[in-house]
């Protein structure tokens, strides 16, 4: 195969494969009824001036499968974790004994578990969305190829084909990330 087609390819399937890791990224900040402690990943606490997250001033850890503990190495931030999780908008108001802040997990109704639905299919369809830009992109690279006479037109309708596979797989490799997280979502 033609080394420029190479190319387009292997940034094609690294762009695929970043489109799914932001997905999973994004599930795993969702709040499915377990304690988690990716649901802190994005909260950030003053910590000496500086914006950092929660994750790396605490050792957070999960009691009894619904408790996540959060111990600050430095007692003095405990306030400022304890606001910053309140302003973050994770929907679990802390509780500060002094020494740890506990974040309670409430079992999930049936009602919310079909909200937690939707919003995975949703972000599973933007996943899918922003993989057939890649493909699109990877499309246009090959015709500008075609039209400047780089590739023949055999070269083309195989790297057309090669575009394609790579993407039905990355598509239903999406599929299978939402279904699973359904699952999991769903499971009381």
């Amino acid at each position: 195969m033609n080394e420029l087609i190479e190319e387009i390819l292997l940034v094609l399937e690294d762009k695929l494969d970043k489109a799914e890791s932001v997905l999973k990224e994004d599930f795993a900040a969702i709040r499915a009824g377990r304690a988690n402690p990716h649901i802190l990943d994005r909260v950030m606490v003053d910590y000496y001036g500086a914006p950092t997250p929660v994750t790396q001033t605490s050792n957070i850890s999960v009691q009894e499968g619904r408790c996540l503990v959060i111990s600050p190495w430095d007692v003095s931030i405990l306030k400022g974790i304890e606001k910053a999780i309140q302003v973050s908008n994770i929907g679990i108001t802390p509780t500060n004994d002094g020494k740890v802040i506990r974040l309670v997990f409430p079992e999930l109704t049936e009602e919310r578990r079909r909200d937690l639905v939707k919003q995975i299919r949703k972000m599973g369809e933007d996943a899918k969305v922003a993989q057939r830009n890649v493909r699109r992109e990877a499309m246009d690279g090959l015709k500008k190829l075609k039209n400047d006479k780089s590739i023949s037109e055999d070269e083309y309708a195989s790297g057309e084909k090669e575009v394609e596979k790579a993407v039905s797989e990355a598509v239903s490799s999406i599929d299978a990330v939402v279904s699973a997280k359904e699952k999991e979502i769903m499971t009381v």
